[in-house]
């Protein structure tokens, strides 16, 4: 007999595709369902065989050498299935937050719940928190 998906299964499976490392509490807040209800639907999903695995997408556009040489092919390697090799002498570009500027050295970070920012500069990272003061701390209170 065929398995039929619910609401509360489409949901998880919806978030899940947003962001498939979000934690089963966090699934459980937005579409507001308890967290055991989320954790037993999501093994009996993975049980049953539809969810095979949670992979990451690597954006292959913020790889580099780190000799400043960018990846050639690397786009036409994903499209094709094949595995991108990752090596040590990869640099992964970050973009600030706030202004979206590359991030040159080490970022500035500013952690709040589950998240963390990243920004070029402490001047960034004051004007993010001024600006979403409100979102950082509902999420800080959870």
């Amino acid at each position: 007999m065929p398995f039929r998906l619910d609401s509360i299964d489409e949901a998880i499976l919806e978030s899940l595709s947003k962001d498939g490392r979000k934690s089963f509490r966090q699934i459980s807040r937005e579409i507001k369902v308890s967290t055991p209800t989320v954790k037993a639907r999501y093994e009996r999903l993975v049980n049953i065989g539809l969810i095979k695995a949670v992979l990451p997408i690597i954006d292959t556009g913020k790889l580099e050498k780190s000799a400043g040489k960018k990846i050639e092919n690397i786009r036409t390697d994903v499209i094709k299935n094949r595995k991108i090799k990752l090596s040590q002498d990869m640099l992964v570009k970050m973009t600030c937050d706030y202004c979206n500027g590359l991030v040159a050295a080490k970022p500035t970070v500013l952690k709040f719940g589950n998240y963390e920012r990243f920004f070029c500069c402490t001047s960034c990272r004051s004007l993010y928190k001024e600006k979403y003061r409100g979102r950082i701390e509902s999420l800080s209170n959870q």
